[in-house]
């Protein structure tokens, strides 16, 4: 952050939690320098903090995962079990239950320390379980742990789901959807707010109405996805936008 400081940097985006500590030091040396942090809240008159409603993109997926299961049975493989990670499970619960009340959900986390973003053997193998007791979709909101439950899911001929950004291309025709957050959407607002004077500090919190959360959709699970199922995902969309169905984020 220095670096790009003394580079002339008037803007700087700083994407994940793990940033925080950093920025909270380093914008104080910079007062005149306006700060983007993405994915945690900091108060302070130079930074712009932007958390997302992981709980509305997740509950979309949910609802696509029940849709798909042949079981009644899909899964989550969480990360670091902290709060940003709950969200991400207790929307997807919230979506499951939506279509099929009856629908079992079994949840993993990975860890309670960092390592846990970073482990695709223990990805792999707390998705295999998963396929075990009868699930056949499996959510991944675990970082690049993902990338072994996305592999376990290939490997079995079950389907995931990934997360953050669009992962359908990792196994084309096995990643039934992406929960994604577009931080694309964030950065470029925080850039161009900047640049047209209009920028202000404090906490933003964007969900499907900024078009800050989503489901990813392309060719590569087009066949996944039935223009039914999307129509029913479209139109939960558009009830949450509107306000007339309400996705509970997570409580501690």
């Amino acid at each position: 952050m220095r670096t790009l400081v003394r580079r002339g940097a008037s803007v700087i985006v700083a994407v994940g939690f793990s940033q925080t500590a950093g920025w909270t030091r380093g914008r104080k040396e910079s007062p005149n320098t306006k700060f983007c942090l993405i994915d945690d809240k900091l108060d302070a008159p130079n930074v712009q903090s932007v958390t997302f409603k992981e709980e509305e993109g997740s509950f979309l997926v949910g609802m696509a995962a029940a849709l798909a299961s042949k079981t009644g049975k899909v899964g989550f493989v969480g990360g670091m079990d902290i709060p940003l990670i709950r969200n991400f499970l207790t929307g997807y619960e919230q979506g499951v239950k939506h279509v099929a009340a009856a629908d079992e959900v079994f949840v993993n986390m990975t860890g309670t320390t960092p390592a846990a973003w970073n482990d695709p053997g223990r990805g792999a193998e707390l998705a295999k379980s998963q396929f075990g007791r009868g699930a056949d979709v499996v959510f991944a909101a675990a970082g690049a742990t993902g990338l072994g439950v996305l592999q376990a899911a290939a490997d079995a001929g079950k389907l995931s789901i990934g997360v953050d950004s669009n992962q359908n291309h990792v196994h084309p025709g096995k990643v039934l959807t992406s929960m994604v957050k577009r931080v694309d959407v964030v950065v470029y607002d925080c850039m161009k707010s900047a640049k047209d004077g209009s920028w202000k500090a404090g906490h933003r919190v964007v969900g499907l109405k900024e078009d800050g959360v989503g489901y990813a959709l392309d060719d590569n699970n087009r066949k996944l996805i039935t223009p039914e199922m999307e129509a029913k995902l479209e139109e939960a969309k558009t009830q949450i936008i509107a306000g007339a169905l309400t996705v509970k984020p997570y409580q501690p």
